[in-house]
């Protein structure tokens, strides 16, 4: 039977997660003007700083430990682990990690929490009766550690990335365990389950579930062979005997009898992903989160139905859910959610306004309208009121990659699943589309005025080969996805002019699968007829096109080698070549000059002689993937840019 959501107490305590809170922008530095208003009147060059990027509260890790959840942030630095007491509604314990970008793996042992970083992957100690942080070991040299689970005896497995590992730590001896890498060729061990006897390892970017033999080692596939063409076996969750497995991108669960796992149990859910698994013993149920709807459900065992219960909002992403008596707890993003079993009432608090202030982030993507610079990052959109001098957040169920300014109004393609939002400079994202066709990362887009088509490059799904290049029109709502356009690779940078699309590649598949190519290609595709028109290596060795800007009669491309090249638009020829920092640079036309960065520095290109002059140096921005960011304001006066996490304006 399906629980109806009362929905009024939960819209009251949830606005937080989409308000917009102006705060002051950031004090400009001595040598800079203070508003970008007051600096327009500055020497080309001069460089502004407008205060934090992007900031945020975001959470990944969590763990239930005598009434308090255990949160840890994901994107700043440090790492803070916030204590959030259910009773209290607040967070009242604070702790700091020394190292790491973030932590998605947590886990108890008695009143100690761990936590397993990434960027490195080192293991800390909490001792959450006290204030004391241990770091007590590390996975070096894997740079993830996904995920956590203790076995009853006390001891910690966890799973790595890149090498794809298992490991276990003994709180009680300090010992390690290395027990080599879950199936040869996979990079991810996504989800841990441990019980007195066996661990169970969730593999990808090919879904595997291995069990491991805590004492031997020896490694044995339980994964029914119809399941493996699925990509991960993302989360799992084990009591009792029963494990539940769940496996993307089909929103697929698993119940496995331990004892007998080709003993087993198939629940579909109608979503792509299941991100959380909460056995009920006691009641006989399952309660999963499910994406992309933002769902929370409930599997009766007894009944064999999948129904209902609530959905804190649109594409809500739930980390871990636990039972505690006729209540279940959820961690979303940035806030904890309670779910009434009796009443079916769904409440919620913002970690944010609970004590887990904002923090500086790595940002994602930047654009500006002129009036407004929006920067993106986890779960919201920065955007920054030149002349008011402040700083909003707009909440985003997603990442925005990629940010187009199209008609007064903001475009978004969001990680993950490719979606599509728009966003008015006065309202908040609201979802368009999803391109669909296993497709999950935007990569590069841009609005071609004359077609009024916004062009989207993405790459596939994790373990997937085939990234597509997508147009849709605002119009008509009409979406056209050409997916394998450029073999085997992904489309990593895109430009329009005179009905041709043009498809800078990147040999890089889905996360987890090896390159079947060896060279990046540069294509037309011809807007009128759909259809490839041409393809050529315009740098032979180079892997991707980070960039690409159609200006008069040429195409001008940028590799992650470092190589600037100029086609020609009508022999499809290399006419001129020249060289800049290699890496993952960013280009934008300001009139008849070109602007580059890396990140570092800004540098000035004269696309008539191919000249490179130096700008700006010094910015050593900081930024989560993808090029570097960079953009232009509308009336050509200025570039926008990051120093450190800071946005900065910087005078034309």
């Amino acid at each position: 039977m399906e629980v109806v959501l009362r929905r009024t107490a939960l819209t009251a305590a949830l606005a937080l997660v989409a308000a917009a809170l102006a705060v002051p922008a950031g004090t400009a530095q001595a040598e800079a003007p203070a508003t970008a208003v007051q600096a327009e009147a500055s020497p080309p060059g001069t460089v502004t700083d407008l205060g934090p990027a992007s900031e945020v509260t975001s959470v990944n890790g969590s763990e239930l430990i005598d009434g308090t959840i255990y949160t840890a942030t994901g994107g700043v630095s440090p790492i803070v682990v916030g204590g959030y007491d259910l009773a209290e509604q607040r967070v009242d314990k604070r702790y700091e990690l020394p190292t790491g970008g973030g932590a998605w793996a947590t886990a108890a042992v008695g009143t100690d929490l761990y936590v397993g970083t990434y960027e490195p992957g080192d293991l800390y100690r909490i001792d959450t009766t006290g204030t004391a942080v241990t770091k007590v070991a590390d996975v070096s040299p894997d740079r993830y550690i996904w995920a956590l689970a203790t076995a009853p005896d006390g001891v910690l497995y966890g799973g790595t990335y890149p090498n794809g590992r298992v490991f276990s730590y003994d709180p009680a001896t300090g010992a390690t365990r290395d027990y080599g890498v879950a199936v040869p060729g996979e990079q991810y061990v996504r989800s841990i389950a441990v019980d007195a006897t066996t661990i169970y390892a969730g593999v990808g970017a090919h879904a595997h579930l291995i069990a491991i033999d805590r004492v031997t080692g020896a490694k044995r596939e339980i994964l029914p062979p119809e399941f493996a063409d699925r990509t991960f076996v993302g989360t799992l969750a084990l009591q009792d005997g029963l494990l539940a497995a769940a496996l993307s991108p089909t929103g697929t669960m698993l119940l496995i009898d331990t004892a007998d796992p080709s003993r087993y149990e198939v629940v579909q859910t109608p979503d792509s992903f299941i991100t959380a698994i909460a056995i009920d013993s006691e009641r006989n149920d399952v309660y999963v989160g499910t994406r992309p709807s933002g769902t929370l459900r409930r599997y009766d065992r007894d009944t064999g139905q999948l129904s209902t219960l609530a959905v804190p909002y649109d594409g809500a992403a739930f980390g871990r859910i636990f039972v505690t008596g006729d209540q279940l707890r959820g961690v979303v993003t940035n806030t904890v959610v309670t779910y009434d079993l009796d009443t079916g009432e769904l409440t919620g608090v913002d970690l944010t306004e609970a004590g887990m202030p904002p923090a500086p982030e790595l940002a994602m993507a930047i654009a500006t309208d002129g009036p407004r610079v929006y920067v993106s990052g986890k779960a919201g959109v920065q955007v920054h009121d030149l002349a008011a001098g402040t700083s909003t957040r707009r909440f985003l169920p997603g990442e925005a990659k990629v940010m187009t300014p199209v008609a007064g109004e903001i475009w978004m393609s969001v990680y993950t699943l490719a979606y599509l939002f728009r966003m008015a400079p006065d309202g908040d994202p609201r979802r368009v589309t999803t391109i669909g066709h296993e497709q999950t990362r935007p990569l590069d887009a841009t609005w071609s005025p004359a077609d009024k088509l916004l062009v989207v490059g993405t790459e596939p799904e994790y373990g997937r080969y085939g990234g597509a290049v997508s147009f849709y029109d605002p119009r008509s709502g009409a979406l056209d996805v050409h997916r394998d356009v450029i073999t085997d690779q992904s489309i990593r940078s895109v430009a329009v002019k005179h009905g041709t699309a043009f498809l800078g590649s990147s040999i890089n598949a889905g996360l987890g699968t090896t390159p079947r190519a060896t060279e990046a290609r540069l294509a037309g595709f011809d807007l009128a007829t759909r259809t490839k028109t041409w393809e050529i290596t315009p740098v032979p060795g180079a892997k991707q096109i980070v960039e690409l800007v159609a200006t008069g009669d040429r195409i001008l491309g940028l590799t992650e080698t470092g190589v600037l090249f100029a086609v020609d638009q009508r022999t499809r020829q290399v006419v001129a070549t020249t060289t800049v920092a290699s890496g993952q640079n960013t280009l934008v036309q300001v009139g008849p000059v070109i602007y580059g960065s890396n990140g570092r520095d800004v540098w000035k290109l004269d696309p008539a002689t191919m000249t490179v002059t130096p700008f700006v140096t010094g910015l050593n921005a900081q930024w989560y993937g993808g090029g570097a960011l960079l953009t232009a304001a509308p009336d050509g006066s200025a570039l926008f840019a990051l120093r450190g996490r800071n946005l900065v304006r910087i005078q034309l």
